[in-house]
């Protein structure tokens, strides 16, 4: 069995961060976070845990490593029980180990808890130890580089004011020559959505938004998109452990939408921005739910399949699978709704096994990939079991509406040879509906 002791990789971020610490520091720092942010939830977690090791098979650190130190008990063993036990008061080398421990070998995907036989929530846990690293300064370069952006310039990749705008118009002029009535709409008050992406969309992955705005288009919905900043849904904060970042950056999306007054939020395929307008950004506001009702595309594109608004001019032939991204299928049971969308695009569905809730994370999702080069190999390595459940399918195409899930899955499938490529549910839609217009 190997320690966090024999696989720390040196980053930037941590090493300038743990310069600055003494156990004093640490000790009032901890205190603090204990004191005023944890509550009954951490101290029931810690005091009821066993120690069994049930939850063991359910991380796919432990499954592709098969090393008893990659366990959820150990990583909580290595991390807050040394913490709790020291009252704060350790060493410096003990929270970079913590760093590494919680902001690189765990996802947060809580598939641990499926395990555990008193649903003891790890992913919890960790968090509050990424919390604890980040009051103390102590993050990975890449993540704190990318929340500190989010909250510099309000878009997490430094899209400026005039350039968003000047995207989607780039965009809608490009459908035109396809559907010559599409518009995609800017601050357009009343209607019934506003739609809202992640930054990496207009930056690297615009194609995204030309078939979220063909579907829309052929669907005959009342939407818009926001023309001012507030328009990007992601938060790097919220892995990061940086609350007051995350919930700013989540007000400016709310009031966004509040501004325009729609009916409601519908997200692209990003599961952690979806989790974090959904279920984290409004709490660390003080908010007990977000002003504004959200729905995520999976959810939605199930609504316009139910509804006839999708009309398909043929199924996709060509067999395909399923993930199932943690933050839509495990934080908010949309499994079934997953499954009856692609059913109805495709022809063969192959499902991986386990799957739903049990399904195996891509290895990205929770900041880890937003980690950056000093830990892919980390993340990689740690996944081989994704590798071995992808492969024993005997498929190509694996449906994953999720930005996350497509980097972590491409990167597993390219290091293990896998042959296979990712799609968006909106790939498939845009791919296989009636255009009229065209």
């Amino acid at each position: 069995m190997s320690t966090i002791a024999d696989r720390l990789i040196e980053d930037e971020g941590l090493k300038r961060g743990l310069a600055r610490l003494t156990p004093e520091k640490i000790e009032k720092t901890f205190k603090a976070l204990i004191a005023g942010e944890c509550g009954a939830r951490l101290k029931t977690y810690l005091e009821t845990c066993v120690h069994c090791g049930m939850c063991a098979k359910a991380c796919h650190y432990y499954m592709s490593h098969k090393d008893p130190s990659y366990a959820p008990v150990a990583k909580v063993s290595q991390t807050m029980v040394k913490l709790m036990a020291a009252g704060g008061r350790v060493e410096p080398r003990l929270i970079q180990e913590c760093a590494q421990i919680a902001y690189t070998e765990c996802n947060l995907c809580r598939r641990c808890i499926h395990y555990c036989p008193l649903g003891i929530d790890t992913g919890y846990i960790m968090s509050v130890v990424r919390r604890l690293c980040h009051k103390l300064g102590v993050t990975p370069q890449y993540i704190q580089d990318t929340s500190h952006s989010h909250s510099a310039t309000m878009n997490q990749m430094w899209v400026k004011d005039d350039e968003w705008p000047d995207t989607l118009q780039w965009q809608e002029e490009e459908a035109r020559d396809e559907f010559p009535g599409l518009r995609i709409p800017l601050d357009v008050e009343g209607v019934d959505f506003m739609y809202s992406v992640i930054a990496p969309e207009p930056k690297f992955r615009t194609q995204l938004i030309y078939q979220a705005a063909a579907i829309f288009h052929a669907a005959g919905v009342s939407w818009t998109m926001p023309a001012t900043p507030g328009w990007d849904n992601s938060n790097m904060a919220m892995f990061s452990g940086d609350a007051e970042i995350c919930a700013r950056v989540e007000r400016a999306h709310y009031e966004a939408a509040q501004r325009l007054r729609v009916k409601r939020i519908v997200m692209g395929e990003c599961g952690h921005a979806f989790r974090a307008v959904y279920d984290v950004a409004n709490r660390w506001l003080g908010w007990k739910w977000h002003p504004v009702p959200v729905v995520h595309s999976i959810e939605f594109f199930w609504e316009l399949m139910k509804q006839g608004r999708i009309k398909l001019t043929h199924k996709f032939a060509e067999p395909v699978t399923i993930h199932d991204p943690c933050n839509t299928i495990r934080g908010r049971g949309l499994m079934d709704k997953l499954r009856e969308v692609v059913h109805f695009l495709c022809d063969e569905v192959v499902e991986m096994y386990p799957n739903r809730e049990h399904n195996y994370c891509c290895c990205a999702g929770g900041g880890v990939i937003n980690c950056g080069p000093p830990f892919k190999n980390v993340r990689i390595a740690g996944n081989s079991i994704k590798a071995e459940q992808l492969k024993a399918t005997g498929v190509k195409v694996v449906v994953a509406p999720c930005h996350n899930c497509h980097g972590g899955l491409d990167d597993i499938i390219s290091k293990y040879e896998l042959g296979m490529h990712t799609k968006f549910l909106g790939d498939l839609i845009y791919e296989l509906m009636e255009k009229p217009e065209a």
